[in-house]
């Protein structure tokens, strides 16, 4: 394979027939637990969770293998096909894909991104990954022959790519749904050779594609086409099982909301032990409302029923790495681990996480029914500190970043032939 192998490709993607993508639109596999998935599909046959999520047609509490759970995936899959419900296109199509969130608006192309370039950091990623989950996303694409759960990449803007997209998202959509949180999703195939071909040569072109949310799925990837690799005499660059499936947003249309902390218990300390300690590091004022940082360095924490702003006392400088100058390493640094002993938040099991579009009230929630001790809300990642971290060859910490709007499953899927 060459050294410079094309970013994305075109594809023939599988996808709703036209009417049936409100039926089969759903969310992504791992923002749902199995409760809130088997209640989202409830009434629904064609819902998309029942192929990312195949456990809901089960009994509860039945815990089926994962052969056999993938293998109810791939069934269910191929009885959607065998319906009309999904499709699959004649040749080689790019995809526009639009989400409408209230007044947020970000159009991205679902292609199929190279497993290679991944590979040589073009596609450049942020995050380490767990094994566990890791695996679990291999046994699902072998298990269905397809990715079909889309990786957010991003784009650093570039004029080209908006105007082919803007001239092919005048006519009407496609497919149009709109999910369970409001969130509209729209879908223009472009099949035309000149736009298709243009695309794909301005992608080429680029340096480098960001990874957004999906390592764990881009990882599976690299692990399914090695394997395939392996198994196969006469590999080709070209096959199917080389890509992964991608939607590319340019990088200024991407927001990133808080993820936010909670703990289970204080260690040893009393809340008023705590706070000394907090007190060491930061300016701590009790706050008459929920604590939303709205600039780096400031922190909002929920404990015993109350709310503190906390500033931090010390402020890394410009020349320090950009990583540590993130306020979600900040907290871990001057407080999760000098304080409660929390040195790894990938496999602390005290500690957990909270995406910013659930609010304070749910870390509230959370702290006031003796679950978690305390709560720590964050001021977000910007997507310049992920360009950044991503150009320096470095890691952020675990759940930096919370993109909202999430995409959706189930418009598009990419079969590995």
């Amino acid at each position: 394979m060459s050294d410079r192998t094309p970013l994305l490709r075109p594809f023939a993607g599988l996808r709703p027939a036209a009417g049936h993508e409100q039926a089969v639109l759903a969310p992504p596999y791992d923002v749902v637990t199995e409760a809130e998935a088997r209640e989202k599909a409830a009434g629904k046959p064609w819902s998309f969770l029942r192929v990312s999520r195949p456990e809901i047609d089960f009994p509860e509490g039945e815990r089926p293998t994962a052969e056999v759970l993938y293998a109810k995936a791939s069934d269910t899959l191929q009885r959607m096909t065998a319906e009309g419900v999904l499709v699959r296109d004649s040749g080689p199509r790019f995809y526009a894909y639009r989400i409408t969130a209230g007044d947020h608006v970000q159009t991205g192309i679902v292609g199929a991104a190279s497993v290679e370039a991944y590979a040589r950091n073009r596609i450049r990623r942020h995050e380490l990954t767990r094994p566990d989950k890791e695996d679990d996303r291999v046994r699902q694409i072998e298990g269905v022959n397809a990715h079909t759960g889309p990786v957010m990449v991003a784009h650093r803007p570039d004029r080209e790519v908006d105007e082919i997209v803007n001239g092919e998202v005048r006519r009407a959509p496609d497919l149009s749904a709109v999910a369970d949180d409001g969130a509209e999703h729209t879908l223009w195939i472009l099949s035309d050779p000149h736009a298709v071909g243009s695309l794909a040569g301005v992608f080429d072109r680029m340096d480098a594609l960001y990874m957004a949310d999906g390592h764990h799925r881009s990882n599976a990837a690299t692990r399914v086409a090695e394997a395939r690799r392996a198994a196969n005499p006469v590999p080709r660059g070209d096959a199917s099982y080389e890509s992964f499936l991608a939607v590319v947003f340019p990088a200024d249309q991407l927001r990133i909301l808080d993820y936010n902390r909670v703990v289970r218990d204080l260690g040893a300390l009393t809340p008023e032990s705590f706070l000394g300690r907090v007190e060491e590091a930061f300016e701590v004022t009790p706050a008459g409302e929920p604590m939303r940082p709205s600039r780096r360095g400031r922190f909002g924490m929920y404990l015993a029923g109350g709310w503190y702003d906390l500033r931090l006392r010390d402020l890394p400088g410009e020349s320090d790495p950009v990583v540590d100058r993130l306020d979600i390493s900040l907290l871990t640094v001057r407080l999760l681990a000098p304080v409660l002993g929390i040195g790894d938040p990938r496999s602390d099991p005290r500690i957990d996480f909270v995406g910013g579009a659930r609010g304070m009230g749910e870390l509230e929630r959370r702290v006031d029914s003796g679950e978690m001790a305390v709560a720590f809300s964050v001021f977000p990642t910007t997507m310049e500190d992920l360009i950044a971290v991503s150009d320096a060859g470095a890691v952020m910490p675990p759940k930096s970043t919370w993109f909202e709007p999430k995409l959706a499953d189930g418009l598009v899927s990419l079969i590995l032939d």
